[in-house]
């Protein structure tokens, strides 16, 4: 298959040469096409207004332009704009495909400020590894792409790597709140049912050849807006599921679940169930039962009835290209 903006497809050094030519003369908008983890794909239409002024406020918030660890898929959103964020810093990507692991990959950076992408599954593994010195030497990784646990960003600040967390999806060019703070130009606001709403010059065009209409973006995330003015995301609105008539939070869950000994990692799910209407199913990676489950998610102060009534150990998680968790591959798993 040919390398194309449009979707975009291809390899990382593919891709990068023909946003080279984008970014400096301009073009038609590229189409990104969503993984599909929780549904149907979609192809995000983007232009290029709305992929510069994600980047560029991103490097002003991390304090500037620098030299970034090309790790994660460029045919997704964040892996695209640590593309552009290199073209319009003036920096050469280091290709992580090229290197037999991360810290090799930082090793070989020579720009003043260096920086990496991850998604929370990638950064777990890195840690559970030798990475993280290399790691600690990063001005910053962005963390983004699904919930990170609280446990994982605080093994981060004990092993004095920064990590700032990132909330957006293609529909946002990427990442736009940053540690629950928009980026300049984005706005945020709570709307109708709970859902997060954004506004800005990040936003895509539409779907295919169906335009956007209006200036906010509902996304299906739960959230709330604290006193200090930073976005809390609770979840997908679909991540709340209903069990033997009680409504159960999934990431609240998996949450309590990673905290119980045993857990290398771990996703929860939901599942049709004729005697529960959905069965809650915790799909784990490491040495454990269901009573240990179970009994970890009261120790965490939620109701007996959250806990999962299916367990299921696998050596690691399934992922998507984009290094999020299949659910829908758990889903099929757990049935």
């Amino acid at each position: 298959m040919q390398p194309s903006l449009r979707p975009v497809t291809g390899t990382p050094r593919e891709i990068h040469a023909l946003l080279e030519q984008w970014v400096a003369e301009g073009g038609a908008p590229l189409v990104v096409r969503t993984s599909g983890s929780t549904g149907q794909p979609k192809d995000v239409v983007l232009s290029r207004d709305a992929v510069l002024a994600s980047a560029q406020a991103a490097l002003e918030r991390l304090g500037g332009p620098g030299q970034w660890i090309s790790a994660l898929p460029p045919t997704a959103v964040g892996g695209l704009q640590v593309l552009v964020r290199s073209i319009l810093a003036g920096e050469q990507p280091v290709f992580a495909e090229d290197h037999s692991s991360i810290p090799d990959a930082v090793a070989a950076m020579t720009g003043g400020r260096t920086y990496a992408s991850f998604v929370p599954t990638q950064l777990f593994r890195l840690l559970a590894s030798d990475a993280a010195p290399a790691l600690a030497d990063l001005d910053a990784i962005l963390l983004g792409g699904a919930a990170a646990p609280a446990v994982l960003l605080e093994r981060a600040r004990e092993l004095d790597i920064t990590v700032v967390r990132t909330y957006g999806m293609s529909e946002t060019s990427g990442g736009c709140v940053y540690d629950g703070v928009p980026l300049d130009g984005v706005r945020m606001r709570i709307g109708e049912g709970g859902l997060v709403e954004l506004a800005g010059p990040v936003l895509f065009d539409g779907y295919g050849h169906e335009r956007r209409t209006g200036e906010w973006f509902r996304t299906s995330d739960l959230g709330e807006i604290g006193a200090d003015g930073r976005l809390r995301v609770l979840g997908r609105a679909d991540d709340v599921v209903v069990s033997g008539g009680v409504n159960v939070p999934l990431p609240a869950v998996e949450e309590a679940v990673r905290a119980a000994p045993g857990i290398q990692d771990v996703a929860v799910v939901g599942v049709p169930d004729e005697e529960w209407g959905t069965r809650v199913v915790a799909a784990v990676v490491g040495r454990t039962d269901l009573p240990s489950v179970r009994d970890a998610v009261a120790a965490a102060g939620h109701p007996r009835a959250w806990a999962p009534r299916q367990l299921l150990i696998l050596d690691e998680l399934p992922l998507l290209p984009g290094g999020k968790v299949d659910r829908l591959e758990l889903r099929r798993l757990a049935a």
